[in-house]
């Protein structure tokens, strides 16, 4: 009896040990994953640099995995300029795509960053508020500004240690800054490899400076993400971009989101006049994976 007392004991004694070994395991790996999650969110460094232009001197965020050489990209901002919701753009590419990200406040030659902090106070039915865009979206506009800037911006970033000058560089826009992806492709075409605009505003016109006219100079690859609105507004845009794109013999994804607003891919984008958010999140994400997808393809 005494005999299988000490074997129910031991038996005790080896499932309390078992349990504590367990324990501590957990307790290891719950400690160890939240050293990771500090050292992941600490694997990205963010700073603001200044970079000279031929215009003058343009404030901008440069954020970038802390070790290594990585491809560049440029993201061209909205209307409402570098500001919070476009640093964490540059913050999460650098971090899940491992680039090495410069954001440029577009409007330097007249303000600095940020005009705006958050976007989503803006009311698009204030002549007042809306007259505000008129002198930033004018500077950045003016022939041969995104051009110059360009330029400056690859230079810069050839310049740095963090960036991989053996891989192409990508570029990406919203809003506003679609056309700018165009012609930043255009003007460095032998640097930029990938180019990617979403809600790209004034990609076709009439004028003979028209963005989708550029397709000849490009070399990069290209992808065009359409507001339903906007295609709305003006339904042969996409097939004048594919058929400029296309005699260019430059690859060009064309596409409509049938769902999404102008806008859907910012977070802090003003509501619609129904009182509806502009930002789509379900579509934010199928649009990010297209340019992950795109950047793997074309930057090498």
């Amino acid at each position: 009896m005494a005999e299988m007392d000490d074997k129910e004991n031991d038996r005790t004694d080896k499932d309390d040990l078992t349990r504590r070994d367990f324990v501590a395991m957990t307790v290891a790996a719950g400690i160890g994953a939240a050293a990771g999650a500090d050292l992941a969110a600490q694997q990205v460094t963010e700073k603001t640099v200044e970079i000279k232009t031929p215009d003058g001197t343009c404030d901008a965020a440069f954020v970038y995995p802390a070790s290594g050489a990585h491809p560049a990209v440029i993201i061209w901002p909205d209307a409402f300029g570098l500001r919070p919701s476009m640093r964490e753009m540059a913050r999460r590419l650098a971090t899940e795509g491992g680039y090495s990200v410069l954001v440029p406040n577009p409007f330097y030659r007249v303000a600095k960053a940020p005009v705006f902090e958050d976007a989503s106070a803006f009311n698009f039915g204030d002549p007042a508020q809306r007259g505000k865009l008129t002198p930033l979206m004018g500077s950045i506009g003016a022939d041969g500004a995104a051009e110059k800037d360009a330029a400056a911006f690859v230079a810069w970033l050839d310049m740095q240690p963090q960036v991989d000058r053996a891989k192409k560089i990508g570029t990406q826009g919203y809003c506003m800054g679609g056309p700018l992806v165009v012609r930043t492709a255009a003007a460095v075409p032998n640097r930029i490899g990938a180019g990617a605009s979403f809600h790209g505003g004034g990609l076709v016109t009439q004028n003979p400076n028209s963005p989708h006219l550029l397709a000849p100079k490009i070399k990069a690859r290209m992808y065009f993400g359409i507001a339903t609105n906007d295609d709305m507004q003006q339904p042969d845009a996409k097939t004048k971009l594919k058929e400029a794109f296309d005699a260019a013999k430059v690859p060009a994804e064309i596409e409509v989101y049938s769902m999404a607003q102008h806008g859907w891919c910012v977070p802090d984008m003003p509501k619609q006049a129904n009182g509806r958010p502009i930002y789509s999140k379900p579509d934010a994400d199928r649009a990010w994976g297209k340019l992950l997808a795109l950047y793997k393809a074309g930057l090498g």
